[in-house]
């Protein structure tokens, strides 16, 4: 189980992290998501010991990154495909791995075919590599010490259809074992088709967490009415967020009783009213994100 509680970390003035607690547990994918800058990738160095956090705890079955005697059988972690030494050959990379943490030899062959990496590509330099060769070489070492925590920091970036699709269940497999599995991406629709929980941060903090299903059915009420122009003006009134759809249909960010009601009381007979799950996860983020949301100019 992973455990972080009221985790802070600054730089100067600048809050990076700011009293962030969460827990991911074992036999469950937690993804974790958040804009650009939002201190996604802080709070994972803080959890693998890279990064002193200024306040809290962050562990790993109870006990800090710094006290496991051998992390990687432990804790397999690839926050950086591209940290990689351009030098070295994908074979050698994972030999040090192996090497590192007094594991038989065996064990490389073992992970460069888990990872579809062929032994003519084992044998070319690193700086060679494709970024998606690269995060491929990077969850081999991740996995090599046969971990139960994995941690991982965009691992899809760089990936094709088929890379991702694999990955998706390299990681499910994972989750399925028993494994806890901390899982950062902005590919959205991956994170919804795999993770089974869901923590959410901007500026920082976190801003929700919970199960994936439970704050999905939160993310709002899909109304469609021939009365849209009484409904949308009754829930302003009523100080109640609501944002259309290309069909005209209305998701509006409340519970779908209290919507009901409004649209009762409008005289505004309904054609569809339901929990917005088709809005999805990337309405849900950029809903609970928009303060940090940057977008640029549509020409």
């Amino acid at each position: 189980m992973i455990t972080l509680e009221s985790v802070t970390k600054r730089y100067g003035d600048f809050v990076a992290v700011d009293d962030v607690s969460f827990t991911a547990r074992p036999g469950r994918v937690t993804g974790f998501l958040g804009p650009n800058g939002a201190g996604k990738s802080t709070t994972m160095r803080v959890l693998v010991g890279l990064t002193r956090p200024d306040a809290g705890t962050a562990t790993v079955d109870g006990r800090d990154y710094h006290d496991l005697v051998n992390p990687g059988v432990e804790v397999g972690v690839l926050l950086d495909a591209s940290a990689q030494h351009g030098g070295r050959t994908g074979r050698e990379t994972l030999v040090i791995a192996q090497e590192v943490m007094g594991l038989p030899r065996r064990r490389v062959d073992e992970m460069l075919e888990v990872v579809s990496l062929t032994v003519t590509e084992s044998r070319r330099r690193v700086r060679d590599y494709s970024l998606g060769m690269r995060q491929r070489l990077g969850i081999a070492a991740a996995l090599m010490g046969d971990p139960h925590v994995l941690v991982l920091d965009e691992p899809a970036n760089g990936l094709d259809p088929a890379g991702i699709r694999w990955m998706r269940r390299l990681l499910r497999g994972f989750a399925d074992r028993g494994g806890t599995v901390l899982l950062s991406s902005h590919l959205l629709h991956e994170i919804e088709v795999i993770a089974d929980d869901l923590v959410v941060i901007g500026n920082g903090r976190i801003v929700a967490q919970g199960a994936k299903d439970d704050l999905l059915r939160s993310a709002g009420t899909l109304v469609r009415t021939a009365y849209v122009d009484a409904v949308r003006p009754a829930l302003d009134r009523a100080g109640i967020r609501w944002s259309t759809n290309d069909d005209d249909s209305l998701v509006v960010h409340a519970e779908t009783g209290r919507v009901g009601e409004i649209a009762f009381a409008a005289g505004a007979p309904l054609l569809e009213l339901r929990p917005a799950e088709g809005a999805g996860l990337e309405e849900m983020f950029l809903r609970l994100t928009a303060e940090t949301q940057r977008e640029g100019r549509v020409a």
